[in-house]
């Protein structure tokens, strides 16, 4: 079970919840948190749908300034990686795009 929660725990917890809200607050507190799980999932999926999109979006380079952009981050010329050919700025010691170890 999720959380090494066992069935007799379980049992406890509805037992306490129980006592503590009475029989008639019970479905009233359970819709409010079945409510409350479905929007959770909603927001959290629509997030995950708008973050797909931004990265789904082709980078335009004449839309991107480069006077915006820093210049430690912009990748010093011969700073190119031997495996994928990516640029990395000058100070990185790891190719940015496939990890390995850049040559001096």
């Amino acid at each position: 079970m999720p959380f090494g929660l066992q069935p007799v725990h379980l049992v406890v917890v509805a037992i306490v919840a129980l006592l503590i809200f009475g029989p008639r607050q019970l479905p009233e507190i359970g819709r409010g948190i079945g409510k409350a799980i479905i929007e959770f999932r909603k927001g959290a999926q629509e997030m995950t749908e708008g973050f797909r999109e931004e990265v789904a979006k082709p980078v335009n380079s004449a839309s991107v300034p480069t006077d915006s952009v820093p210049a430690s981050a912009q990748p010093a010329v011969g700073r190119y990686c031997s495996k994928c050919g990516a640029p990395n700025t000058a100070d990185a010691r790891f190719c940015n795009h496939c990890g390995s170890e850049l040559t001096a």
